[in-house]
Parts: structure tokens; sequence; C-alpha cells
């Protein structure tokens, strides 16, 4: 079972984003902060939970919270000032956007921008040990899922549906063949990909 990363008295957020490595969409990034007593045995990091398993995370994270948020940056912010600064500035607007002002941070990663001058901690895996962490990687990575599926029906010849923007043979194949949509990040090296699958 994941641990909780409680100082008492004090509401703790833990923050995670999704889509760092995908090629299309916004990254997403949540806050959440979690019940002292907050207890879900099926939580984990987001990437070892099945979809259906998820979702059961996300409706209990979200009605029992005391706090959650989402915050996003998109494909041009990315472009702009590279993948890792757009986390972190999706990370940030999560904060802002929570409902109860956090007086702790702990963070997936070892990197992070102060902000507001919240005390935070970065933790490496700290999706798989903390529970807020991991509870803000459901989310995260739960309403991308939803957004990539929802710009799908306006490219479906892209698999966002299937592959939610990252890098598959499917996705690849379908950016040499029809080029790229607003939804694509433009400063990946498209050479490299064609590389790491080979077409012809």
């Amino acid at each position: 079972m994941l641990k909780p990363f409680h100082i008492s008295g004090v509401y703790e957020a833990g923050c995670d984003e999704a889509g760092r490595g995908a090629l299309a969409g916004p990254v997403f990034a949540a806050a959440v902060i979690l019940p002292a007593d907050f207890r879900l045995p099926e939580l984990n990091d987001s990437k070892l939970l099945t979809e259906k398993k998820r979702e059961y995370c996300r409706k209990i994270i979200e009605y029992q919270a005391i706090s959650w948020a989402i915050g996003t940056a998109n494909e041009d912010e990315i472009d702009s000032v590279n993948i890792r600064n757009a986390s972190i500035l999706a990370m940030h607007r999560a904060i802002d956007n929570l409902r109860t002002a956090p007086c702790q941070l702990i963070i997936d990663g070892n990197f992070f921008k102060d902000h507001r001058n919240i005390p935070f901690t970065c933790f490496v895996k700290g999706d798989a040990h903390y529970q807020s962490i991991a509870a803000a990687s459901v989310l995260a990575k739960t309403h991308r899922d939803d957004y990539m599926k929802q710009i799908h029906k306006e490219f479906p010849q892209y698999f966002w549906d299937e592959n939610k923007g990252y890098a598959t043979r499917k996705h690849v194949k379908s950016i040499l063949d029809f080029g790229l949509t607003r939804y694509h990040r433009k400063s990946f090296h498209l050479k490299s990909l064609q590389f790491s699958f080979p077409f012809s």
C-alpha cells in the first residue's frame, strides 16, 4: 500500500503530469489534496493500472479528495519553453486551480520550480510511493486520455483513441502519410522517429 506523506495540520498537495513523452496533445498535470485518513488499496502509479482500474480510482479520488484540480500546457507552449518547463507550468496551473490552498507540495520527479513560495519536495518515482502523487498521476492520465479521445474524432487517421498521442508505429506512419495537425508538437524530430520505425 502507498504511504501518505502527511504533516499534521498541513494541507499537502501531490502533483504529477501525463503526456510528457507524447508527440501530440497538451501535457496535463493534476494536484490533489487527500484527507489524512484516505485509503485506497488499489491506488498506484497510473502506468501500472489498467484503464478500468484507473477509472475506478479516479471516481473515488475525485469524490473523497479535500481538493483536486487539473492544469494543462498546450502544444505551442511545449514548443516554446520545452516539455520539462511546460510540465512544470501545467503543475503550477493545477495548484492555482485548487479550491483549498496547499501548505506543502510533493512532486513526482527530480525537478520543480518554486511556486507562490509553497514549500515543496521532489520524489523520483513518487507516484509509486506516495498516495497523493499517485492520485495526481491517475487524474492527470485519465483527464488527458479523455481529451485525446475527444480530439481523435477530429483527426481519426492518427488513432489518438488508441495511442493517446504517443509514438506508436501507426501514429508515426500517419504523420508521414498525412503530415502534422495543429495538435502535434512541432519540436519533436521526425527524422529520428522515421529511423525508429522504418517503413520502406
